[in-house]
């Protein structure tokens, strides 16, 4: 059985975060669905905070910082997306949109994302739909229907009684959990095999043979 990788992108600045706690109940819940379908699964989380300066760094000189390097390679390599980032004026939060634009703008195409947000009232809610999905559209990537938000009043008792958060993230993961079922498991291409960049089947031999007119 192939073990499925899921990679979690978090964009909290604060430490402990409520995004980060967001991040981690979208993931649990989705190992768990995949568990129900007989399907091993492994995450990888990514606080950005931790990659600020090199994000940073990147935007302004072009090149990516190793660490960096390795959190985007853990990103687009993964079968999964789960992305959560706090609203600030909103929309997503500028962290999550300057490592969004580190990302080869193809790199996420066709990827299943599960979108998480989190804000301090539930008058931000909408900002998964008018902001962060159009922004994953962008690059091809299949986001799922259903995103979850999280507002300050539902981590206390205050929170929603007709979509209590706990439903809200289990339909989600449930609706994740389903489109990596439905997908083969992404492979892992190797930078030193001729056919990453020549094609399938094809050698140096069918590049140079091409250039010498045979």
């Amino acid at each position: 059985m192939t073990t499925r990788r899921i990679a979690v992108i978090s964009a909290g600045l604060s430490n402990p975060s409520s995004t980060r706690m967001l991040a981690d109940r979208l993931s649990t819940e989705t190992v768990k669905a995949l568990a129900a379908r007989d399907i091993d699964a492994t995450v990888d989380v990514i606080e950005l905070r931790d990659y600020a300066h090199d994000i940073t760094n990147n935007l302004l000189t072009g090149f990516a910082p190793a660490a960096l390097e390795t959190a985007v390679n853990t990103v687009v390599s993964a079968d999964a997306l789960i992305a959560v980032t706090p609203i600030f004026s909103t929309s997503y939060s500028g962290l999550f949109k300057s490592f969004i634009d580190v990302l080869d703008p193809d790199s996420l195409t066709g990827k299943p994302v599960l979108i998480g947000a989190n804000a301090g009232t539930a008058r931000h809610s909408l900002a998964i739909d008018y902001a962060i999905r159009p922004l994953f559209a962008y690059l091809h990537a299949d986001a799922v229907s259903t995103g979850v938000f999280a507002a300050s009043s539902d981590w206390g008792g205050a929170g929603d009684d007709v979509a209590p958060l706990a439903r809200r993230v289990e339909k989600g993961a449930r609706e994740l959990a389903d489109a990596i079922a439905q997908r083969d498991a992404a492979t892992v291409a190797d930078p030193f095999d001729p056919s990453t960049y020549l094609g399938e089947g094809r050698s140096f031999g069918h590049m140079l043979g091409g250039l010498a007119g045979e």
